[in-house]
């Protein structure tokens, strides 16, 4: 199943994605389940009960936003390939690599993703987000596949002056629309194996990342258990696994996200998230 956070008429929906069409479930049981975020809380019993209501809304007619619009936290994995590790000129650390993203900083498929006006340095970092499903501390990592709700696509966006300021990256990180989260989050018992998936990020047309998810450093379930042991993971969370090698700072010369410019993040058995470039307005 194919979910998806969207406007529609100026009013924010959700629902489920079949064909080129959004069943508008926001609509329909909005009432009891107000976003996707309560949806999910309510457990995969629920999903498994929804149906196909209505004709939908054409997915040309709404706006997409991020799948989950309001997370009670972002948690982005830094360093988590042996391939952008090395471009780094890093080191693997020990454990993971944990840094937070921002709802703000967060758009949807589709709408321009922006180059702020302090920095040219607007970089590209296609990576596989995962939705938490059901409430969880202290998750073993044998068991850490359950609490998935789904996977989607995600750009962690990233102002590399702003970034490397300090040791710290969360300004690099967080200006407003600089992410994008999309389009739709495929639920996890169509994908019970997320290291089969391939990952391939294109910047006008041209493939600038590619790679397996199984080449993760720390593999989705020790994520998941590492960052459960410090923050009780609730649904609608999302962690951002990391970005492979060919980010385009460490390229020569540099290659950064420009206004006019399309990004694309693919990953098989999702879909891809597609979003132009533009300047922030000043």
């Amino acid at each position: 199943m194919r979910l998806a956070s969207a406007m529609h008429n100026g009013r924010a929906t959700y629902g489920i994605v079949v064909g080129d069409r959004l069943i508008d479930l926001g609509r329909s049981i909005g009432s009891q389940y107000p976003d996707l975020r309560s949806l999910l809380a309510a457990g995969p019993a629920l999903l498994g009960q929804l149906r196909e209501q209505d004709a939908g809304i054409p997915l040309d007619q709404v706006t997409f936003l991020p799948v989950i619009p309001n997370p009670d936290k972002i948690f982005c994995v830094g360093l988590n390939y042996r391939s952008h590790v090395a471009e780094t000129g890093r080191t693997e650390s020990e454990k993971p690599a944990i840094f937070i993203r921002f709802a703000a900083s967060q758009i949807g498929h589709g709408e321009p993703m922006l180059r702020p006006k302090v920095s040219t340095d607007f970089d590209y970092e296609g990576e596989l987000a995962l939705v938490i499903g059901k409430r969880g501390r202290y998750i073993p990592r044998e068991r850490a596949l359950d609490y998935v709700a789904g996977y989607s696509c995600y750009n962690d966006g990233s102002l590399r002056d702003w970034q490397r300021h300090t040791h710290q990256w969360t300004p690099g990180k967080n200006f407003p629309a600089t992410g994008s989260f999309g389009p739709w989050l495929v639920t996890a018992d169509e994908i019970p194996d997320p290291t089969k998936l391939e990952l391939t990020t294109r910047l006008n047309g041209q493939t600038v990342q590619s790679s397996s998810l199984d080449l993760l450093i720390f593999s989705i379930p020790e994520i998941i258990e590492y960052c459960s042991a410090w923050s009780e993971l609730v649904p609608g969370d999302v962690i951002v696994t990391g970005t492979p090698g060919g980010v385009g700072f460490k390229r020569t010369p540099p290659l950064f996200m420009k206004p006019g410019d399309i990004t694309e993040v693919e990953i098989s058995g999702i879909g891809t998230l597609r979003n132009p470039i533009a300047d922030e307005a000043v």
